[in-house]
């Protein structure tokens, strides 16, 4: 179980853009992403660039950069940091889809033991469609 938890527990740069009004956007960035549900630590590695810690099954690199740049925060955009990006928001989304998370979903764990549960053969299933349910 513990190997489980090392692959759900990730480690990644954010690399900013050096061209922002802001000239300390990396202290900004890393104030406001330590309040947020799922991101255990931010380390400020450099001028332009952040080490953030969090758990896969609450938050993925893409909520997080999204987040970033709803808030107006620039990302540095170029090829290489395009590709490292595209590689970390594929390999996480995979691996959230085969655990079951959906994006958006704050209690995963729960549901994908729901859905498990409801998937075996046992004598606890109402096998009426939806719509009978509703009326009984």
């Amino acid at each position: 179980m513990e190997a489980q938890d090392e692959r759900l527990h990730k480690i990644r740069e954010v690399v900013f853009s050096s061209l922002h009004p802001d000239p300390d956007q990396v202290g900004s960035a890393a104030a406001m992403l330590r309040g947020v549900d799922g991101v255990e630590k931010v380390d400020i590695l450099g001028s332009g660039t952040l080490k953030v810690h969090y758990q896969l099954l609450k938050i993925c690199l893409a909520d997080i950069e999204g987040l970033l740049e709803k808030q107006g925060f620039h990302l540095d955009n170029r090829l290489l940091h395009k590709l490292k990006r595209a590689l970390y928001n594929y390999t996480e989304e995979t691996q959230r889809a085969n655990l079951g998370v959906t994006q958006g979903e704050a209690d995963s764990t729960q549901k994908v033991f729901v859905n498990r549960y409801r998937s075996r053969e046992h004598g606890c299933q109402d096998d009426r469609p939806e719509h009978w349910r509703r009326y009984l």
